[in-house]
């Protein structure tokens, strides 16, 4: 583990002088992209609302920016940033494993649950 906390966000494009500034920095980045999340959830544009790989792409992009947001407080609040290598690897690909077999669960439900409700609640013999 490193011995002082690197005081800079976005790989050092952004920089703080103190822990103080940087948590700051890091909330500050945080409201920004959950601020947009609402705003999109609350005018939903026209533009988003196409199918892209089986949902629409406004909530593709409600993932991502959940996705970057879970990335940002692991990274920064939880000091990721500060652990060896392997074990950044270990915790990153497995919330990506995870969040991969969730949106695959999600989607094959949501396609049996919208194929039963079109054609008249007959449910599938198993």
């Amino acid at each position: 583990m490193a011995d002082a906390h690197k005081l800079e966000i976005f790989r050092g494009l952004v920089k703080f002088k103190s822990n103080t500034q940087k948590i700051w920095g890091v909330l500050i980045f945080l409201t920004i992209v959950t601020v947009i999340e609402v705003v999109l959830g609350i005018y939903k544009p026209e533009v988003l609302m196409g199918q892209v790989l089986g949902m629409k792409a406004l909530n593709w992009i409600f993932i991502i920016l959940t996705i970057v947001k879970a990335y940002y407080i692991t990274w920064d609040f939880m000091h990721m940033r500060d652990e060896v290598k392997a074990l950044r690897r270990m915790v990153v690909w497995t919330a990506i494993f995870l969040i991969c077999y969730l949106i695959f669960i999600l989607l094959q439900e949501g396609g049996y649950i919208e194929s039963v409700y079109s054609s008249g609640f007959i449910k599938r013999d198993f």
